[in-house]
């Protein structure tokens, strides 16, 4: 089969790799659709600690199984599904007492030792696949896997009925924390983004409050949650100063390992703000589906691209340029398609 193998920091290629083969619990998925995700840039370039080179990146993934393992009877050839990247060892104290995302050894598939499916195939422990509904769309279910790590993040968040939540950043993350605010009893939220093309697909996916900078949309008092979903040290530095007494920021965008952002310990403390992190996927993947499946996301206008392996360079250049809205990889695809025209955009 073909792969994309990141060979060392800033290297990869298109691989010819031997076809995955199940053991007894395990399933072959023949991938439909790949998100391509800030995580795998921080891969390529190096940044990311836990990654082990070679490796084939790719972790919002969806597709058909076409294999299972001997002892695997939940699951049949033809069954679409949803992957679920994380690996984590079950023994160390953090699993043991239920914070498997915090694993001494945690491995994601395609981050840091297993491979993952920017490929024409990719091999996965039973406990990790999920099944589709019926009418859920194939390609379009990529968005599974950031959407558990979202719903990861509201389980952190200390979070009350009618706060009013201020995001910063419109990537795919950005727009799915504030899809999902109101469905957590958010009485308003406002997303922030230097780049009016993306605020235009926040207003398309249902965001009414826009704006390029905080100072366009000032609260008088702060806002109640902030958000940030950039990993940009400047919006973090900004956000921390955004949040009114009592309420909660947190981390959600992943910044640089050795990123430092100044605030003040003494406002910290005075007004009893709460600073929360939040790390991939704990428990979430199941609720994912299903509310992914219920309609909870507006996920068509959040697909802009589609590329074949083949175009994996390309890809990466749109996204680094900061093209296009999420890009994803399409094994079966024999050109790129551009999906953002025929998008209709929300009334205005």
């Amino acid at each position: 089969m073909r792969a994309i193998v990141f060979t060392g920091p800033g290297a990869f290629e298109l691989a010819e790799v031997p076809d995955p083969s199940p053991g007894p619990r395990e399933v072959v998925v023949e991938v439909s659709a790949v998100g391509i995700c800030g995580t795998d840039v921080h891969v390529l370039d190096g940044e990311f600690e836990p990654t082990v080179f070679p490796i084939t990146p790719g972790h919002e993934t969806s597709g058909v199984v076409v294999a299972v393992g001997s002892e695997v009877s939940e699951f049949s050839p033809g069954d679409r599904v949803s992957v679920d990247p994380t690996l984590t060892c079950g023994e160390c104290t953090y699993c043991r007492n239920g914070r498997p995302n915090l694993c001494q050894r945690w491995d994601g598939a395609g981050v840091a030792r297993t491979n993952g499916s920017a490929a024409d195939f990719m091999l996965a422990p039973v406990r990790n696949v999920y099944r589709l509904p019926d009418g859920v769309d194939l390609e379009l279910a990529a968005l599974i896997e950031p959407l558990s790590c979202a719903i990861h993040g509201y389980d952190l968040l200390p979070r009350r009925l009618g706060e009013h939540y201020l995001v910063y950043g419109a990537g795919t993350m950005g727009l799915m924390m504030a899809q999902l605010a109101p469905r957590a009893g958010a009485a308003s939220v406002t997303v922030i983004d230097r780049n009016p093309d993306r605020l235009q697909v926040a207003r398309e996916v249902g965001i009414e409050r826009v704006a390029e900078s905080a100072d366009q949309v000032e609260r008088s008092g702060g806002w109640d949650v902030v958000i940030d979903c950039t990993g940009v040290v400047g919006a973090i530095e900004d956000g921390l100063g955004r949040v009114r007494r009592g309420g909660t920021f947190q981390q959600f965008g992943v910044a640089p390992t050795d990123a430092r952002a100044a605030f003040s310990p003494f406002r910290v403390y005075n007004d009893e703000i709460t600073v929360v992190g939040s790390m991939a996927v704990l428990n979430s993947y199941e609720r994912a589906v299903e509310l992914f499946a219920a309609g909870v996301l507006n996920a068509a206008p959040m697909v802009s691209h589609a590329f074949p392996l083949t175009e994996y360079g390309p890809a990466l250049e749109t996204f680094r340029a900061g093209t296009g809205r999420k890009l994803q990889l399409r094994p079966a695809l024999d050109r790129t398609i551009e999906l953002a025209a025929s998008t209709p955009a929300a009334p205005s």
